[in-house]
């Protein structure tokens, strides 16, 4: 199954941002390859670039606490695994210590190493990299690769809090919602989505043998989607084939 995802807000559209970001951070950090920790470098920045937003810090922060104050309204309830529900809250209280621990704006540290900041400045260029332009860092690339792989785990390693408080934050939004088997008639889907809830996230599971492609657009009053095929000339068709698919609503 192919799983698609549709943010219903702004902030966990950067919530997804970041998080895909540092998905490919992670893995490029396990490779050893000069090549591969010059794009684990041009990720990082896309990451200070996402998480640029003052206030960023201060959301993770709010929704930490916020689903910590729903669990612990979960005390008590015979209902509730009791260890279950204490290993959440010790994680969600970790996360925000680590987060409120981390100090000043994301990355800052990085933004204060002169040497980053000329190499950040160069990526926008194309082939703004070589060693003609920047000698230090064809150098830096020429460094034993374990010696490579400890800078970037070093510079990596103040953004860890918030990576975690927003994989934790994902996780809880997406076990929040059911799946629920519909299907998209002549490849076309419209549900008005239940009032009364704030649903903030739209996930969609697909088998990939239908060759479809779902295109999604949702706010707080429908979900729309129009499946499409991709075809050999490289041009996108509508799929009028009757399309089932799985439907999770997160609130």
């Amino acid at each position: 199954m192919i799983l698609y995802e549709y943010p219903f807000n702004e902030k966990i559209r950067t919530y997804l941002r970041l998080e895909h970001l540092f998905a490919r951070l992670f893995t490029l950090l396990e490779r050893l390859d000069a090549l591969d920790h010059h794009f684990a470098l041009i990720t990082l920045f896309e990451i200070l670039n996402v998480g640029a937003r003052a206030d960023l810090k201060t959301d993770v922060l709010k929704d930490l606490d916020r689903q910590r104050q729903t669990m612990l309204a979960y005390r008590g309830n015979p209902a509730i695994a009791t260890e279950v529900l204490e290993r959440l809250l010790a994680q969600l209280e970790e996360c925000f210590v680590a987060l409120t621990n981390a100090s000043g704006k994301l990355g800052h540290e990085l933004g204060e190493n002169d040497w980053l900041k000329s190499l950040r400045s160069r990526t926008s260029i194309p082939g703004g990299t070589c060693e003609f332009d920047l000698p230090a860092y064809y150098a830096w690339q020429k460094l034993d690769d374990q010696r490579r792989q400890h800078d970037l785990r070093e510079w990596v390693s103040s953004l860890v809090p918030l990576f975690n408080g927003i994989h934790l934050l994902l996780g809880l939004l997406r076990d929040s919602g059911a799946p629920q088997k519909m299907v998209a008639l002549g490849g076309q889907f419209q549900q008005n989505l239940p009032q009364g809830r704030t649903f903030q996230l739209l996930r969609l599971s697909l088998d990939p043998q239908l060759g479809a492609i779902p295109e999604i657009s949702a706010n707080r009053l429908v979900a729309s989607i129009r499946f499409v095929r991709h075809e050999a000339d490289g041009k996108l068709y509508s799929n009028s084939a009757d399309t089932p698919f799985d439907l999770t609503l997160c609130a």
